[in-house]
C-alpha cells in the first residue's frame, strides 16, 4: 500500500531524497512544462503521485483505467502507467497505443516486474520501467526524458503539417514536377515525360521551390521523401534501378 508523500521532509513512499537534490532538479526544469497523466487502479497510489508531481510544478491528471485516459488524453505529454491494473494489462494497453499511433511517451511501473516484462515494455518504446517503490529522483528523471521526447515529436509533427500544407498549395502539375525532379530527372527529361517544353518545366520547378520554401534541390528531395511523394519509379538514367 502506498503512503502519502511527506514533501516537507522530502520523504514519501518513493523513499528519502535529499532536499538539495530535489531543489537542483526543480531548478533545472523550472518552470515545468507538460501534462503528466497517471493510470493506476489504486487510489492511494494516484493521490501520492499526483501530490508529489504537483508539488514539483507539473500539471497532473489521474485515471483509474485506460478507458478513462482515452477520453481526455489529447494534450498529454507523458503517461505513467501501472503494469498490473484491475481490469486491464498495462503492457497490452501500451502496445494498443503504439498500434493506434497515439504517440505519447510511456513510463511503466510495477511492484511485480520481471525481466521478460521489462524487455517487452522497453521494446514497445517505454521511456523507463520503474519498480515500486519508485525513487523520486528516478521518477523525475524519467518524466524529464519523456517530456523531451514529447517536445521533439510535437515539433516534428508541426514541421510535417507545415510541409504538407505547402505541398497542398501546389498545382497538380507542380506536384508532378516535384515528384520527378526529386527523383533526379533533369529538366529536359521531365519535359519529355510530361509532354512540356523545357522552359515550362523550369517555370514549374521555380514555383515548386518557392512554394515549398526549398533552399536547394537536396532540400526539395528531403521534403519529397518526408511527404512520400518522390517518384521512385523514375530515374535519370534509363534502365537503371
Amino acid at each position: 500500500m502506498w503512503q502519502g508523500a511527506d514533501l516537507s521532509a522530502d520523504v514519501g513512499y518513493y523513499g528519502p531524497l535529499p532536499r538539495a537534490r530535489v531543489g537542483d532538479m526543480e531548478h533545472t526544469t523550472s518552470p515545468r512544462a507538460g501534462v503528466i497523466c497517471i493510470i493506476d487502479d489504486d487510489e492511494d497510489v494516484r493521490l501520492a503521485l499526483e501530490g508529489f508531481l504537483r508539488a514539483t510544478g507539473y500539471q497532473v491528471r489521474c485515471f483509474a483505467s485506460p478507458d478513462e485516459f482515452l477520453q481526455s488524453s489529447e494534450d498529454a505529454s507523458c503517461l505513467i502507467l501501472d503494469v498490473r491494473l484491475k481490469d486491464a494489462d498495462g503492457l497490452d494497453f501500451q502496445e494498443q497505443l503504439l498500434k493506434s499511433e497515439i504517440a505519447i511517451p510511456v513510463i511503466l511501473m510495477t511492484g511485480y516486474g520481471d525481466i521478460p516484462m521489462t524487455v517487452r515494455g522497453m521494446k514497445a518504446g517505454a521511456v523507463d520501467f520503474l519498480p515500486k517503490p519508485v525513487a523520486e529522483a528516478n521518477l523525475l528523471a524519467a518524466i524529464e526524458e519523456a517530456i523531451a521526447r514529447d517536445t521533439q515529436l510535437r515539433r516534428q509533427n508541426e514541421e510535417h503539417r507545415s510541409l504538407q500544407a505547402s505541398y497542398d498549395n501546389l498545382t497538380p502539375r507542380e506536384r508532378e514536377v516535384m515528384g520527378l525532379v526529386s527523383a533526379g530527372l533533369m529538366n529536359k527529361q521531365v519535359a519529355g515525360r510530361l509532354g512540356l517544353s523545357e522552359i515550362t518545366v523550369k517555370i514549374h520547378r521555380g514555383q515548386v521551390m518557392r512554394k515549398m520554401r526549398a533552399q536547394s534541390l537536396a532540400d526539395l528531395v528531403r521534403m519529397a521523401e518526408a511527404l512520400g511523394v518522390r517518384d521512385t519509379a523514375s530515374t535519370r538514367y534509363p534502365g537503371s534501378g
